[in-house]
């Protein structure tokens, strides 16, 4: 019996050691989790056993039990390098109509040849859809799908709006609104241009020119008259009032009113919308034809003042903007703390693709092993709970950052050594079991 007890001895050191090397062998692989041997005795008795006086039949290897401790983040310059803070796994497919899932903590993803995003072993990372605005559809583990990044270019907006805040002097000299010729510069005060774009993206100049009017009534003598013209082209306002309308002969156009009080504070015309829009007229039309054939004729653009002024001070444009988009390129690719991948463009859009995955369970022990730092559900582990980054108990999504092996190389080592010495001890308790069985035997 104490050979048994011996050898059963050496089996669990031997594991031990196993369990150690293996630790230590992967301690530079990405999101592998270490392992610990655990360990129990063998006990066997009957009934007619006087169990005071049982030593026990040696020890057995009960489990090899990994450890899902947090390892440590290492960060990188590639954005697709993922490395999740706090509990929670990657989920991976590997087929983009499988189901057959995998979990991993590891993050080390790149583009395959179709631009979709995998492992090194060619799993495709799983993702939620998204919305536009960014928010997941469905937060399903049946519902996710490979995710691949695009390579058109980004599509163009066309410009409807564009808000001007402005200071025009109150000392500027008052004009002929009527005799207003947009090619003529000594004929309106000042000027300012932004650069819009049609449906097609491309881009056009925007320019609106300011007459301090000399029509004006001697009650109201802090009024504007504001023309426009796309690219050298006027083209006419058509709000419903508040608009000043030039002779139907010569150059002049019809414009929009700009009234001030008395302490230079605007005043919006009553009879236009609250938001003091000014719309102008199609640019494709006849009238105007500011634009090319192809693009969409009956675009149309609201010019909207946000708070200009009239003091005794110099013309200085302070808010200048449009809402139009101009063809993109693809720039980049970010992937936020929520698991969120958008795509940026050169033409300052972006665009959501989806959202990374997550999966949980109850216990992460129970998981089975397939390699590649890679695990599957089993009964032991229970099912996976689908989650977001960010959200409840799961983690946060570090991009641009590896998680590292949680292996503490130190403790292996001493542990080497313990398991060493307790491999030696059991070996020599065989040879001294060996010697007292020749003593016994050689006995006379």
């Amino acid at each position: 019996m104490s050979f048994n007890i011996a050898l059963s001895g050496l089996a669990a050191a031997k594991k031990d050691l196993d369990v150690t090397a293996n630790n230590i062998a992967n301690v530079n692989t990405i999101g592998f989790k270490e392992s610990r041997a655990e360990f129990a005795d063998v006990y066997a008795s009957s009934l007619f056993t006087n169990s005071k006086t049982k030593a026990g039949d040696g020890a057995t290897t009960a489990q090899v039990a990994q450890q899902f401790h947090q390892g440590s983040l290492k960060f990188t310059n590639n954005a697709l390098d993922l490395a999740i803070t706090g509990p929670g796994f990657f989920v991976t497919s590997g087929g983009l109509d499988g189901k057959d899932l995998n979990f991993t903590r590891a993050g080390a993803f790149k583009l395959n040849n179709e631009n979709f995003i995998v492992d090194s072993n060619g799993n495709y990372l799983q993702t939620y859809p998204v919305n536009k605005d960014g928010s997941s559809s469905a937060i399903n583990l049946t519902t996710t799908k490979g995710l691949q990044i695009p390579e058109t270019a980004g599509i163009p907006q066309k410009s409807a709006e564009v808000k001007m805040s402005m200071n025009l002097p109150a000392t500027a000299k008052a004009m002929s609104v009527a005799a207003f010729d947009h090619t003529d510069p000594t004929t309106y005060n000042h000027s300012t241009s932004i650069t819009i774009y049609d449906s097609l993206g491309e881009a056009h100049v925007q320019t609106t020119y300011f007459v301090k009017d000399d029509l004006a009534p001697s009650t109201d003598p802090n009024q504007w008259a504001a023309f426009t013209a796309v690219d050298g082209t006027k083209v006419d306002a058509i709000a419903p009032a508040g608009v000043l309308t030039g002779p139907t002969v010569g150059t002049a156009h019809v414009g929009s009113k700009i009234k001030f009080d008395s302490s230079g504070v605007y005043v919006p015309v009553p009879a236009l919308p609250a938001s003091s829009d000014v719309t102008y007229q199609p640019l494709g039309t006849g009238g105007a034809g500011a634009i090319g054939a192809g693009s969409d004729q009956s675009q149309q653009i609201s010019l909207k003042f946000t708070g200009p002024t009239q003091f005794s001070a110099n013309f200085e444009v302070t808010s200048l903007e449009q809402d139009g988009l101009t063809v993109g390129r693809l720039t980049g690719v970010e992937i936020g703390p929520d698991g969120l991948v958008k795509a940026t463009y050169s033409n300052g859009s972006s665009e959501p693709l989806g959202r990374i995955a997550m999966a949980r369970f109850r216990n992460e022990q129970g998981l089975t092993q397939i390699g590649n730092t890679s695990w599957k559900k089993s009964l032991g582990s229970g099912e996976p709970l689908s989650g977001e980054a960010d959200t409840g108990t799961f983690g946060t999504i570090n991009s641009a950052a590896l998680e590292q092996a949680n292996v503490d190389l130190t403790t292996e080592l001493v542990d080497l050594i313990s398991a060493q010495r307790n491999f030696q001890a059991n070996s020599r308790a065989l040879e001294v079991n060996q010697t007292l069985s020749q003593t016994i035997l050689q006995i006379r």
